[in-house]
């Protein structure tokens, strides 16, 4: 079975759930990655890696979600828990645009005071001092949050933030999609329908989205294979997921503990993922939590993007895993891996090439 599902992969023909399963706990790593990497070579003939040039704004650590698997979050009273004025927000911006960047990632706990006129104003400021900046901010779990606290539905919370600045919404809070996983390791969180309801409104709405999976805390491999086949089914459905985002589970400083995924696993995952989501352009390898090496070796395996440089980082790095990159040094990488490096933004628009 594990040769047959390869060479309907090699042909383009779509795999099954029963055949990606095959593939994930049966497949030899070394045939999944050739697949994989010819799939990427198809879709992506020029040989470039793209990579953006970003920062991750945690404008609170304050979360009522309480998930086991953070060490990020903080309760409202807690001594270290922070809340980021306008002003500072928008000096580590300003930094950013100093550095030639131009996609604005700001994520946050799900703060149970925060409602949807504070983010309209932030928004609209940061537009009207950065027109050219991205803002890619606000996972589905922290707009569902909004819309409850301000009394809106979904739609309508998604068209308020979008007329505000909100240009596009990132994949952040997917962990694993499927309820029975996120009720072991975010129980307070939304279901799987609640993050697959606002990444259809997004794309409704004509606002681009990625999509992301965490592995490797407590899901089975039929869960990731799930996964991977609703993301799959969400984009052919009309979505609007212009990259997935595989990332390992980081267990340092945790309530859930455990031991992460390793490397093997991560880039069987990867290369399964370029396989199963051929209707996704972009699969970006998570140097944040495998580092330059593993980074390296995934655009072997199906990755052809870096994601960010992320000039800052907070919520991995909680979890003691602080891997830090800048614009040469991701160069420098990409083109030891034997690729053209190109910096790109967002939406994948090629900004220049090295």
């Amino acid at each position: 079975m594990t040769t047959h599902a390869l060479k309907k992969s090699e042909r383009g023909e779509p795999l099954t759930r029963g055949e990606a399963l095959e593939l994930l706990t049966n497949g030899d790593l070394l045939a999944l990655g050739r697949v994989a990497d010819g799939i990427r070579r198809r879709m992506h003939p020029e040989e470039l890696v793209t990579f953006v040039v970003d920062r991750n704004v945690n404008y609170t650590n304050v979360c009522d979600s309480k998930c086991r698997f953070c060490a990020f979050y903080r309760d409202l009273d807690a001594p270290d828990a922070y809340f980021l004025d306008e002003e500072t927000i928008y000096a580590k911006i300003a930094e950013l645009v100093e550095r030639g960047g131009t996609q604005l990632l700001m994520q946050g706990g799900l703060h149970p005071q925060l409602g949807i006129e504070w983010f309209e104003a932030l928004f609209r400021g940061i537009r009207g001092r950065f027109p050219r900046v991205q803002n890619h901010s606000l996972s589905p779990a922290e707009i569902t949050q909004i819309a409850a606290i301000s009394k809106l539905a979904i739609p309508e919370a998604i068209r308020r933030l979008r007329e505000a600045g909100l240009d596009s919404i990132p994949g952040g809070g997917a962990e694993i999609l499927v309820d029975s996983v996120r009720q072991a390791i975010s129980p307070k969180k939304i279901g799987w329908e609640g993050w697959a309801a606002v990444m259809r409104e997004a794309a409704r709405q004509g606002m681009p989205t990625t999509a992301t999976m965490m592995f490797g805390s407590t899901e089975r491999p039929e869960d990731i294979v799930e996964h991977l086949f609703r993301v799959r089914e969400l984009q052919a459905a009309g979505g609007s997921f212009t990259a997935f985002i595989p990332w390992t589970y980081q267990p340092g400083n945790t309530e859930l503990g455990g031991r992460s995924a390793t490397g093997v696993e991560y880039l069987k995952v990867l290369a399964l993922s370029r396989i199963v989501l051929d209707n996704i352009p972009n699969i970006q390898a998570s140097w944040v939590t495998q580092g330059a090496a593993m980074a390296q070796v995934a655009l072997f395996f199906g990755a052809n993007d870096l994601g960010g440089t992320m000039l800052e980082e907070n919520v991995v790095a909680a979890a003691g895993c602080t891997f830090r990159m800048s614009l040469e040094e991701m160069v420098e990488l990409i083109r030891d891996a034997g690729f053209r490096a190109a910096q790109r933004t967002t939406l994948y628009e090629i900004i220049r090439e090295f």
